[in-house]
């Protein structure tokens, strides 16, 4: 397995999605004013009203990105207009497409701070978490609450600064991993190990009741900007990982140039 290309790539008409790669989306907040009115009416009705539901207009406007550039993508992967495409939810809220649109994709969406990431596959589970490292937290005492007991100790002894990335670093692994299985927090965060010291390859360590499960997963690390931490859960090895940045300042519709978005 490829677990890494050397940079982020760019958008262009002649993306696809080959059964064998899972891609990675990154972006950010800074679309056009003008932009935005009309990357909101790719979303379905329910999906403005949700977003419309946010107090803050920027958890609006990450709402409506986020999904709007996921709408996008699949449109462009299954060549099928974008805001025709219909979604269902499971019993924790996860999203999928309805039967019947093309062939079977999964994908997920996470965002914090000013960025936004889209993971897409096709054909295996695929989670992927962001989080802006902040540091007006306490991490032990958080991960006291959470993480399973060989998580608390290593975190712990790490020296007082290089606490708070660890803790995110941890944090976003097992966020990703259980947005890839797609069962909430009715799996605990102290039921699995994750690994997440600089120097160790991030893996999912262990997992219970069951140990055998944790071979059926890859757990990546990110590389996005110093004051974020990233991670990626996907579901067996026999694929690899592209990375593309979709730059938000380019206008909607122009005409194919990188990181342009789709017609539909």
């Amino acid at each position: 397995m490829n677990q890494s290309e050397p940079s982020w790539g760019g958008y262009d008409r002649s993306y696809t999605l080959p059964n064998d790669e899972v891609h990675v989306w990154q972006t950010n907040l800074n679309i056009p004013p003008p932009d935005f009115p009309q990357l909101r009416q790719v979303l379905s009705p329910d999906e403005r009203a949700r977003a419309d539901r946010f107090h803050f207009e920027v958890d609006r406007r990450r709402s409506v990105i986020g999904r709007g550039y996921l709408r996008l993508l699949l449109g462009q992967i299954l060549d099928l207009p974008a805001n025709d495409l219909q979604f269902e939810y499971d019993e924790f809220g996860k999203p999928g497409l309805i039967p019947g649109q093309g062939r079977p994709l999964d994908f997920n969406v996470s965002h914090s701070g000013e960025l936004i990431l889209i993971a897409i596959t096709a054909g295996r589970a695929v989670g992927v978490d962001v989080e802006r490292i902040r540091t007006d937290l306490d991490p032990v005492s958080i991960a006291m609450r959470f993480f399973s007991a060989s998580e608390r100790e290593i975190l712990a002894s790490l020296p007082r600064p290089a606490r708070y990335r660890a803790f995110f670093a941890c944090w976003t692994r097992k966020e990703a991993y259980l947005k890839a299985k797609g069962v909430g927090l009715s799996l605990p965060l102290d039921q699995f190990d994750v690994s997440f010291l600089p120097d160790e390859e991030p893996q999912l360590l262990a997992t219970r009741p069951d140990p055998a499960e944790a071979r059926n997963w890859r757990l990546l690390a990110l590389d996005l900007p110093s004051d974020y931490a990233g991670a990626l859960a996907v579901a067996g090895s026999a694929w690899k990982l592209k990375r593309w940045e979709w730059d938000p300042g380019l206008v909607l519709g122009s005409g194919g140039e990188k990181g342009t978005y789709p017609k539909n």
